[in-house]
């Protein structure tokens, strides 16, 4: 299925645009060899009129064929051009910004281009269990890095110190990795899959 990009985005959205969607596919845990299990996903960036894409995924155990066994994850978040905070910007809670978008052109946001390419993003991811995750990396064109800068967990949570996450797109398929480090080991592969996008 080919690439739409909307055409009347927040400007500071449209590197980010070719996310936009619903994504599924198929993954495996661990480094994806052997006995490690397999999963389904299903991915959402959603434009929701904002400076952000709201972000949702779940995901299901299942067996090799791809038929679902029972619910293994879910999170949600927000990903967003990485910049200076502006007067035009809401918050906090429910504080109104302008209704101008804080970036009005394509110049604007070429402006926060990164030196060695790209555009340099931040995630919010939250998990259940009082777990959230806040990357930071970069986009540069189908190509996205993210590497935690803090990991905030509640007393009943499992340990969890770090990760990071890469995103490709490749011949129109969205392929991700995810390491993690937790439980007293160091960063180590966690998942991978890749997705499609759906019409």
């Amino acid at each position: 299925m080919p690439i739409e990009i909307p055409t009347d985005l927040t400007p500071e959205l449209v590197p980010l645009s070719w996310l936009i969607g619903t994504w599924e596919g198929a993954g495996r845990l661990g480094d994806g060899e052997g006995d490690d299990a397999h999963f389904i996903q299903r991915v959402e960036f959603i434009d929701d009129g904002a400076p952000y894409l709201s972000y949702r995924a779940a995901s299901w155990l299942s067996d090799e064929e791809g038929n679902k066994l029972r619910a293994l994850a879910t999170e949600q978040g927000y990903w967003a051009l990485d910049r200076p905070l502006q007067d035009a910007d809401g918050g906090p809670g429910m504080t109104p910004g302008e209704i101008v978008p804080a970036l009005r052109s394509a110049d604007d946001v070429e402006a926060l281009r990164a030196p060695e390419g790209g555009f340099n993003i931040v995630v919010n991811i939250a998990h259940p269990r009082g777990v959230s995750e806040l990357y930071y990396g970069n986009i540069n064109g189908p190509r996205i890095e993210l590497a935690t800068d803090m990991v905030v967990r509640g007393p009943n949570s499992r340990e969890f110190t770090s990760a990071t996450r890469m995103y490709g797109l490749v011949n129109g398929q969205l392929f991700w990795r995810w390491d993690v480090a937790a439980d007293g080991e160091p960063l180590s592969a966690h998942a991978s899959a890749a997705l499609t996008k759906q019409a």
